[in-house]
């Protein structure tokens, strides 16, 4: 039987002599996409869709029930940090000093981990796959990259439509629905399909009354957190959707998003990366500054303080200024960033110069 917990890493091989270009890991899968569009994924069953499986299915096989201990404990986790973050509307989510607020947060927080527990625990006798399964998409379609969350994944085509699959239950599918399951790609509706490579906006219904106008064409950019998910489009837009909890979709509040949704205070500012972490959101601009959103507890954000920000807060830290930021990254509880020195900044843990 194969480990599924190694400590030294060991060769993966894929069937398929087309070279793996982009790759990506999640909290129990992995997911990679070859350099003739191809998408492999494999590990936790939940987070593989249906496709054409490689391998010997009597081989190299655990049972979910082996590994429940280590998921349930991940899956509790990811509703239970230290520190948290009430319900607020404003831009800077408070601490648990609110009552009202922290009760309303420890609640939902207790009713998540029970449900995910529950969730994972009824299938705990079937097969924890380890079997690289050929993603079945639409014929002509080439992915460009992929991006892995807790349990669902993103991918972005050459053309820049959006596939997602996996895990929906917050949303972080953007199928405008909370579907726990989805078990075949899907096309995530970003941009209406009908505007691809034309030079159009779309408005994004939010709210009654309220609108987002969404500047681009196509996607270019995409992240997975651990419930919620970002995207960019060519104009420099950036859409969230997913778990809201902690105001990690940047929409000024802590409620989830369904479907793609246009940080409206980040309009005006091209945006040219992002990424996404257990509960917050760090994005850089065409201009090299650092935006962060979301929970706080271990300092992720990078903004000096220990608060949840529920709006796009620019970092001014001292190891930021005048530099010029191109790449950032997340971890779960962690973000760094690489300047054009390439230097390291890496809030959440330690800075580097």
């Amino acid at each position: 039987m194969i480990s599924f917990f190694k400590e030294m890493p060991e060769p993966f091989p894929l069937p398929t002599e087309a070279a793996i270009m982009r790759a990506a890991a999640g909290w129990a899968h992995c997911v990679s996409v070859t350099e003739i569009g191809e998408v492999y994924t494999w590990g936790w069953k939940e987070c593989v869709p249906s496709g054409k499986v490689f391998g010997d299915s009597s081989v190299g096989l655990s049972t979910e029930k082996e590994v429940f201990e280590r998921q349930n404990s991940l899956l509790t986790e990811q509703v239970s940090p230290r520190s948290q973050a009430s319900r607020s509307s404003g831009g800077a989510a408070s601490g648990m000093d609110n009552k009202g607020g922290g009760e309303e947060s420890a609640k939902r927080r207790r009713v998540s981990s029970a449900k995910l527990a529950a969730e994972s625990s009824s299938s705990g006798e079937e097969t924890l796959s380890a079997l690289p399964c050929l993603v079945a998409l639409n014929a002509g379609v080439r992915i460009a990259s992929v991006a892995a969350g807790g349990r669902h994944t993103l991918a972005l085509s050459d053309i820049g439509q959006v596939w997602g699959w996996g895990y929906g239950g917050e949303g972080q599918l953007g199928l405008g629905s909370r579907i726990r399951m989805v078990s075949s790609p899907h096309p995530v509706p970003c941009i209406d399909s009908s505007s691809l490579g034309k030079d159009r906006s779309l408005v994004l219904s939010r709210g009654e009354g309220q609108g987002c106008r969404v500047p681009g064409s196509y996607v270019k950019g995409i992240a997975c957190g651990g419930r919620h998910s970002a995207v960019i489009t060519d104009a420099g837009a950036l859409l969230t959707f997913g778990w809201g909890l902690y105001g990690q979709c940047g929409q000024g509040s802590t409620d989830d998003e369904l479907s793609p949704t246009c940080v409206s205070s980040l309009l005006g500012i091209p945006i040219e990366g992002v990424a996404a972490g257990l509960w917050h959101t760090v994005c850089t601009s065409a201009d090299g500054d650092v935006y962060a959103f979301g929970g706080n507890q271990f300092g992720q954000l990078g903004t000096g303080a220990d608060q949840a920000e529920t709006l796009p807060r620019l970092l001014d830290a001292p190891s930021l200024e005048n530099v010029h930021v191109k790449i950032v990254s997340c971890g779960a509880r962690h973000s760094a960033v690489v300047t054009a020195k390439l230097e390291s900044c890496l809030p959440g843990l330690a800075s580097e110069s």
